[in-house]
């Protein structure tokens, strides 16, 4: 293949990947929500019904792209905590002060006198026992702060709204490195399919540290579907049995894992390395090795920089989907290169 149709592949398939994640942040916002909690349905101001799952998030009806405080039951569950005005404020017994927040919220200080806020939403701050701040995000649920400080929780981050053009620039550049590494061999259909998924789960997960089942157990199903039928197809560099047995080893692993350390290995990660092991094994074992330990390297970075930034504790959880799928694209680069 010509460095020309290299080049005008790459392209094609970098807006491919563009237009496709432009239609991703109705998707996030929608399923960004804490563990156990249903899928938002309403738009960003609570206002009105959301409808589908392809789009931007700013509401038709209202044009609202900005959200507000809900109740933990969802939207019509009740009425708010916060209001337009401060809330009240109680000291601790050494004195502390207790602050509320923007919208109103409650804050409390710990034994220690330590001080409470809450966040921009109205949600309740309570410091811990070593007198630490504690700030809760702008979902309006409650925020316990702990020796790292983890007072951003994952319904704050969730709350906020997607930007469609973060979501386009990173499909795109997916999709065009997974274009002028494949060719113009058959799988390159089925990656440039599956990365608008892979992208999705990655900024679900990112910002609620959750893994939808709508997403995971259809995307292992559809990779080894569509590979299969590559499979099929002339001029296929890959090998579908190896694929399969790859996802069940990978899947296998990673449910270890899990039952030895549930907080470190969610079972989100668990279903997820069906799809990305059935991705990785199509090109053979040593991708799939590439791939896991790229994963794995890269999740161990990107812990180690929290904790020296004293952001993070060794016993932390972070959200391991990102890096297992960031490992999975380096692994599928490095082996269809090589193919």
């Amino acid at each position: 293949m010509g460095a020309a149709t290299a080049g005008s592949l790459a392209l094609v398939a970098g807006v491919w990947g563009a237009l496709t994640g432009l239609l991703l942040p109705r998707a996030a916002y929608r399923f960004s929500v804490p563990p156990g909690e249903p899928w938002r349905d309403r738009c960003p101001a609570g206002a009105h019904p959301l409808r589908g799952w392809l789009g931007g998030a700013r509401c038709a009806a209202c044009g609202s792209a900005r959200g507000r405080a809900e109740p933990k039951g969802g939207a019509e569950a009740g009425e708010a905590r916060s209001g337009a005005v401060a809330r009240e404020g109680r000291s601790g017994p050494d004195g502390g002060e207790g602050r509320s927040g923007s919208a109103g919220g409650e804050g409390r200080s710990g034994p220690d006198g330590g001080e409470g806020r809450s966040g921009s939403a109205g949600g309740e701050g309570r410091s811990g026992p070593d007198g630490g701040e504690g700030r809760s995000g702008s979902a309006g649920g409650e925020a316990h702060s702990g020796p790292v400080g983890r007072a951003a929780g994952s319904a704050s981050a969730g709350r906020q709204v997607p930007s469609g053009l973060p979501l386009a620039l990173v499909t795109a550049l997916v999709c065009a490195v997974l274009a002028a590494a494949t060719g113009t061999r058959p799988e390159l259909g089925v990656w440039l399919l599956l990365a608008p998924v892979g992208v999705l789960l990655a900024a679900v997960d990112l910002r609620v540290r959750r893994l939808p089942d709508p997403l995971t157990l259809p995307l292992a199903a559809a990779a080894l579907a569509l590979l299969g039928v590559t499979a099929l197809l002339p001029e296929h560099t890959g090998h579908w049995p190896t694929a399969l047995c790859a996802a069940l080893a990978l899947t296998a692993g990673l449910f270890a894992l899990h039952l030895l350390n549930p907080d470190g290995m969610g079972f989100g990660d668990v279903k997820l390395a069906a799809g990305t092991g059935a991705v990785l094994g199509w090109y053979g074992w040593p991708t799939v090795l590439l791939g896991t330990f790229a994963a794995f390297l890269l999740g161990a970075l990107y812990g180690g920089a929290l904790v020296l930034a004293r952001r993070a504790g060794r016993k932390t959880g972070v959200p391991f989907g990102p890096f297992l799928l960031a490992g999975t694209l380096a692994g599928l680069l490095t082996g269809a290169f090589a193919a």
